[in-house]
């Protein structure tokens, strides 16, 4: 990873009570979806998913029915074949990977099933739609381990 995304993520780490405070305003304003969809994308250009995979090499995503017919099928191997050698289940019940980093992550960072990839994969790191403010949790999470993300509450936290 990048010496600087890393430093995002120390940032994030380091200024989260006041990341807090900042999202508790806008969702008081109730400007929290825009402020953040808007971060999102001026995060994304300048933040190079490939040079990081932090995602794929620490978080292991909820694989769907879906997820696991449409892999299965693009790996050609029965889903009984695909979840007895890829996933297991998890202590809710769902099923995830069985290890990180990722199994179809490469060493280069480029995902071997991208265009078939499970739906939280193709969500990730979720900054980009609406209902910020029921998924806070989650994109706090995020921000410990996302340079975007924490790129995303430093465009937030210089805002005003």
């Amino acid at each position: 990873m990048r010496s600087e995304y890393f430093k995002l993520l120390q940032w994030s780490e380091s200024n989260k009570k006041n990341l807090t405070k900042r999202i508790d305003r806008l969702k008081r304003l109730k400007t929290l979806d825009q402020t953040i969809n808007s971060a999102h994308e001026k995060a994304f250009n300048e933040i190079d998913c490939l040079e990081c995979a932090n995602c794929c090499k620490t978080t292991g995503p909820l694989v769907t029915n879906s997820d696991i017919s449409r892999i299965s099928s693009k790996l050609r191997v029965s889903e009984r074949e695909f979840v007895s050698t890829y996933l297991r289940t998890d202590e809710d019940g769902d099923h995830v990977f069985k290890g990180m980093p990722c199994p179809f992550l490469s060493e280069n960072n480029y995902c071997a099933i991208y265009e078939y990839r499970p739906r939280a994969c193709r969500q990730f790191p979720h900054t980009n739609q609406n209902g910020q403010a029921e998924i806070t949790h989650l994109t706090r999470k995020n921000g410990r381990i996302c340079p975007a993300v924490a790129r995303i509450y430093q465009i937030i936290s210089d805002l005003d």
